[in-house]
């Protein structure tokens, strides 16, 4: 199976500028196990929601810096020889070339700043 459809990522901003973010609207109407939807552009940069469970692949992004802010739930971020772990009202700031892999036992709910170019994916 393709790598980019075992996620489901919505990269187009869901909304505009002065108009209201729904986060829990959004969660509840979820049901998939990986799920990032961009919430807004700010500038160069987005907003995005994960609503995540189970593990996302090893990879990095080669010029861009990524922020997690965990909203609800328990986040993992494994890195090459240790693992920050995120609790509700956590966050963490991972940069670029720095290989790394978010995983969550149970549903997690996550806010990620990063530029509006960074593919998820990884690089």
């Amino acid at each position: 199976m393709d790598i980019k459809t075992q996620y489901h990522q919505k990269m187009d901003p869901k909304y505009h500028h002065m108009e209201l973010i729904d986060v829990p609207a959004i969660i509840a109407e979820n049901k998939k196990k990986w799920f990032n939807q961009t919430l807004t552009q700010i500038n160069e940069s987005v907003a995005r929601i994960g609503i995540v469970q189970g593990e996302y692949h090893w990879h990095k992004h080669e010029k861009d810096d990524e922020f997690f802010f965990v909203l609800q739930g328990k986040l993992f971020i494994d890195l090459e020889g240790c693992m920050i772990e995120l609790n509700a009202m956590t966050g963490v700031t991972i940069s670029k070339g720095v290989m790394h892999r978010p995983r969550a036992e149970e549903k997690t709910v996550m806010l990620m700043v990063e530029t509006c170019s960074i593919d998820p994916i990884g690089d």
